[in-house]
């Protein structure tokens, strides 16, 4: 890709500040120029940045700029799929916030137009590139479990309006616990024990209507028109079943974000929405939990260091956090609706390579 990669930023959203953070520590990549509908958030951005060298662009623009090696696809979901094709046609590379595109059907016609291009895509969530999850896979791969038999993977909340101003997106078509968090979930589990060949679902919600607790909007309430409790078994290539629970409807749980289950032992992996956390192992016959020592992963890590790694990763193999993961964990997610709705077990059409562990460094 050539050092630096020159990035051009559509979509300057609440989520661009910890982009930043991360690119500014990143000696691999070159902030270039941004670009957003609302041309104040834009000028925020470039006012931010150090140096004061970024150019603002309208989206058109920033396309067409001869020095934009890579479009950072910051907009919202439902445009991710538009700009990433886009940015392909224009012959950039792509690296978009999950998810890949608001659909699979979408998404397939992100992946051809790149194949046929000759550019890279890639597509959060990095966070499986920190040192939590990296940790658990050398663990796996060490043996410390041996063989995966089983694992689990559970995220618990009451829903996102008792804190988010304008929450209205979680409760539409597109959204929901699974869809919203789900990627971060999936992701680690095909990082950890591989690809899903097929999903077995089950769904439902317990209210029509949602009521916003903060901001100017509090006490205003929104309508659901989605499941917020979505639950099923994926079963991985490998012969390992992981049960899910995705939820915007209970108080609180117990459980451990990801467990991963094995004859010699049981892993609890961090929560998969970060970086950083620590891996616990139990080991058979030993009786109580130990802390892992941190083996594998991006030291320091945070969001936009899937940039990085893509800008690492030679021309011949795929980004760790490449476009045919990002596809497979969307087609994994909307296959277990479909099998929610339909009530019988669907198979995952696609298939992802399980990405390669990353040894432990600093970028």
């Amino acid at each position: 890709m050539g050092q630096p990669l020159n990035i051009g930023i559509i979509g300057c959203g609440t989520i661009v500040d910890q982009y930043l953070a991360s690119l500014r520590r990143l000696g691999d990549v070159a902030l270039v120029a941004v670009a957003d509908l609302d041309a104040a958030r834009a000028r925020a951005v470039a006012k931010e940045w150090d140096g004061g060298d970024v150019r603002i662009l309208s989206v058109d623009e920033l396309l067409a700029a001869d020095d934009v090696d890579l479009v950072l696809n910051l907009t919202i979901p439902a445009a991710h799929g538009e700009i990433a094709l886009k940015a392909i046609a224009a012959g950039k590379h792509v690296y978009g916030e999950k998810p890949l595109a608001a659909t699979t059907g979408e998404a397939r016609l992100v992946l051809k137009a790149a194949r046929l291009a000759g550019v890279v895509v890639g597509c959060a969530p990095d966070t499986v590139l920190g040192t939590g999850i990296q940790t658990a896979r050398k663990a796996i791969d060490d043996g410390l479990i041996g063989a995966p038999v089983a694992a689990t993977a559970t995220m618990v909340t009451p829903g996102h309006e008792r804190w988010h101003p304008n929450p209205d997106f979680y409760y539409a078509p597109g959204g929901g616990p699974l869809l919203d968090m789900g990627p971060y979930y999936i992701t680690a589990l095909v990082t950890l024990l591989g690809p899903v060949t097929s999903v077995i679902g089950a769904a439902s919600h317990t209210r029509t209507e949602r009521e916003i607790g903060s901001g100017p909007r509090a006490g205003e309430r929104v309508d659901v028109h989605v499941d917020t409790h979505v639950t099923g078994v994926l079963v991985h290539e490998s012969g390992v079943l992981s049960t899910l629970v995705m939820s915007f409807d209970a108080a609180a749980t117990h459980s451990a974000n990801i467990e991963v289950h094995g004859p010699l032992g049981t892993l609890a992996v961090p929560d998969p929405n970060h970086f950083e956390g620590d891996t616990r192992l139990f080991r058979l016959g030993v009786g109580e939990w130990e802390a892992l020592p941190v083996s594998a992963g991006y030291l320091g890590a945070g969001r936009g260091y899937g940039v990085a790694d893509l800008a690492a990763t030679p021309a011949t193999c795929e980004p760790r956090v490449g476009g045919p993961l990002a596809y497979h964990v969307l087609d994994v997610m909307e296959s277990l609706l479909n099998s929610a709705e339909s009530g019988s077990s669907v198979m995952v059409a696609s298939r992802a390579e399980r990405p390669s562990v990353v040894p432990l460094a600093e970028l």
